[in-house]
């Protein structure tokens, strides 16, 4: 006959299997929440209503599609461009280019990703003469990985620009932020929003506070390095994931992202 004892620890024992399967298939499904971004889901149809176009001001928030190669809020217009693929690069990808009115310059095309800054580096490293220019198209990616790109540029005295209908969205800015002198024109599009700091949907909150806090401020304090009034993060911050909040001639010039505005 079982004593007391060991019945109550063999209920223990079940109770806390029990709790320890609940609690492994919930982190489970957060896992999986995390993977498709909760706060996606949590606000079905939030651009439904966003207009298309190009941009006005007042009138700045478009829908943010980041495998899109040709946003509907640029203005290309008759100059000419460059070629490029039908779907936007996983990561970046360096190429050497030559435009009329603009010279040589290397083109920054596609999604950042962990271990970009060093690929342009090797890539910077393998030219014999290489150009003082970068001009970027990016739809954004690793926020991160994105600042130590622009550190090497800076670091580089290199010059960036945005050629009509080429775009830079969501982290794509802090690179554009990095040239010496920077040259936007007003038939391209620079973006911002809300960013995720690698801090996962299944942390606890002040773990997942403190990281995206700390992600914060370590952007603002590049931009203020690179010259940036930190205040254009106003933006970033009260736009959510899914949208993009595109900059007018204004704001560029005022924040000091760009420091030539073209036509």
């Amino acid at each position: 006959m079982l004593s007391p004892n060991t019945s109550l620890s063999r209920i223990s024992m079940r109770r806390a299997l029990r709790w320890v399967l609940i609690a492994q298939g919930v982190l489970a499904v957060l896992l999986v929440l995390s993977d498709f971004q909760l706060e996606w889901l949590l606000r079905p149809g939030s651009n439904t209503d966003l207009p298309a176009g190009p941009v006005s001001p007042g009138d700045q928030v478009r829908r943010y599609e980041p495998s899109r190669t040709h946003p509907d809020f640029t203005n290309p217009g008759a100059l000419p461009q460059i070629e490029f693929p039908d779907d936007v690069p996983e990561r970046l990808e360096f190429t050497l280019e030559s435009l009329e009115g603009v010279g040589d310059f290397v083109l920054v095309n596609g999604a950042i990703a962990p271990g970009d800054a060093q690929r342009l580096e090797a890539f910077i490293a393998g030219l014999e003469t290489p150009p003082d220019t970068f001009a970027l198209n990016s739809t954004g990616g690793a926020v991160q990985e994105s600042l130590r790109i622009g550190r090497a540029l800076r670091a580089m005295e290199a010059n960036t620009i945005m050629l009509p209908g080429n775009f830079c969205l969501s982290a794509c800015p802090y690179m554009l932020a990095a040239g010496t002198e920077r040259s936007v024109s007003l038939r391209s599009a620079v973006g911002l929003h809300q960013h995720y700091y690698d801090a996962p949907g299944y942390m606890p909150v002040f773990l997942a506070v403190e990281g995206i806090q700390t992600g914060q401020g370590r952007t603002m304090e590049y931009l203020i390095e690179m010259g940036i009034d930190p205040g254009v993060m106003v933006h970033s911050l009260a736009t959510p994931p899914d949208q993009i909040y595109v900059l007018v001639e204004e704001e560029l010039v005022e924040s000091r992202i760009a420091t030539e505005i073209a036509e």
